[in-house]
């Protein structure tokens, strides 16, 4: 099936009971059963849900999976993830990577006694300088964020396996109407449904999908252990943002290009991140593995002056200064004080995350409107 037809379709059935076209929002807490277990499938909303069931049914089609989980967020499936390892395990991720993991990373897991290792993934063959017993689990951002570096995952699939080593990748941004993973040989695939799936600014979810059935039922028992879950309206939500995720895409994709090209040619502006350059240092990788280029955008100033930056974002009309990205309306978000606070400075400019960049979610609005507000921000 085709992936317009799986997103308008997947998971979704008529309601046996009424005929209604759209999944009903079961907003309950708990089912009542004939007999002490007797009951029709369902016995408490921590676990199981049929609003939440055919959402994760519906993710799972869409990344080619056999199995979904949807979370309270997409932390909580980062989570849920990381609960699988215990004291002296390591981890292997990219250096750069959305400032929330960084900490969760960090901040929590790293004093749970599991290590990390945060390397440059241009190459994916550096794995290898890192890799030992105590490995396992590779992680993942592909397109990364912010600086939109493009990592192989069929080449770090090839490694995982060859080292009996689970790999997770964020699809965040990319989303399955891009690429999907779980095809180029990763085990897990994690969204923050918060953004392109759900599309609308309005919900705050995470997913994880999964080929592997063992691998599957014990995330399924952490999250149901841990109690990480998603709310039934929020579910339909997402449902129905899922249903436009491929026109949406499309119009992401198309504005990003337009709105990248624009900023390279700018007299203001040093460089722009966006892999659909042909001088990108991956930009073979990304056309391989992606079937666009996505709509984040990533921008530097001639010089590195974050009170410019401050100046140019205050100064936008159409694209509102907030953090998060993947709704319909176009965002602009400063990582080095927002979503990235956390990480130290010297190790964001490793990296090349500045104190003068922007990141631009790029929405679906007109592609000229967007531009011509760039333009009056950045003079």
């Amino acid at each position: 099936m085709h992936f317009d037809t799986k997103a308008v379709h997947a998971g979704v059935k008529p309601d046996p009971s009424t005929g209604a076209i759209m999944t009903p929002i079961f907003q309950t807490s708990t089912y009542v059963q004939k007999s002490p277990g007797d009951h029709k499938g369902f016995e408490y909303s921590r676990t199981q849900n049929p609003t939440k069931y055919a959402l994760q049914e519906s993710i799972a089609a869409l990344e080619n999976a056999d199995h979904g989980l949807v979370f309270g967020s997409g932390l909580a499936a980062i989570d849920a993830v990381l609960k699988l390892f215990k004291p002296g395990d390591e981890v292997i991720s990219g250096n750069d990577l959305y400032g929330g993991t960084y900490r969760l990373f960090t901040k929590v897991f790293e004093g749970l006694g599991i290590k990390f290792h945060f390397i440059d993934l241009d190459n994916i063959s550096n794995i290898e300088n890192f890799i030992n017993d105590n490995t396992k689990l590779i992680w993942l951002e592909t397109p990364t964020n912010p600086m939109m570096s493009i990592i192989d995952i069929k080449g770090a699939a090839a490694i995982a396996k060859a080292h009996d080593v689970l790999l997770a990748v964020d699809n965040t941004f990319a989303t399955p109407y891009l690429q999907t993973p779980l095809d180029l040989g990763a085990d897990i695939v994690m969204h923050s449904v918060t953004k392109y799936l759900g599309g609308h600014s309005d919900v705050v979810m995470g997913a994880l999908a999964i080929k592997d059935s063992e691998l599957a039922k014990k995330l399924a028992f952490i999250q149901n252990a841990s109690g990480a879950v998603s709310g039934p309206f929020d579910c339909f939500l997402v449902l129905r943002g899922i249903k436009t995720l491929h026109l949406r895409m499309e119009r992401h994709c198309a504005n990003g290009k337009r709105v990248a090209e624009y900023l390279n040619n700018h007299p203001k502006i040093n460089k722009v991140y966006w892999p659909g350059f042909e001088n990108h240092p991956n930009h073979a990788v990304a056309k391989e593995q992606m079937k666009d280029f996505g709509g984040m955008v990533s921008f530097t100033l001639l010089e590195d002056d974050q009170e410019a930056s401050f100046r140019i974002m205050e100064s936008l009309k159409l694209f509102a200064l907030a953090e998060s990205l993947g709704g319909v309306e176009s965002l602009a978000n400063h990582p080095a004080s927002m979503t990235h606070a956390g990480i130290p400075r010297d190790q964001r400019y490793k990296v090349g995350l500045l104190d003068s960049l922007i990141r631009l979610s790029v929405g679906v609005e007109n592609a000229e409107n967007l531009i011509a507000d760039l333009e009056q921000a950045i003079g």
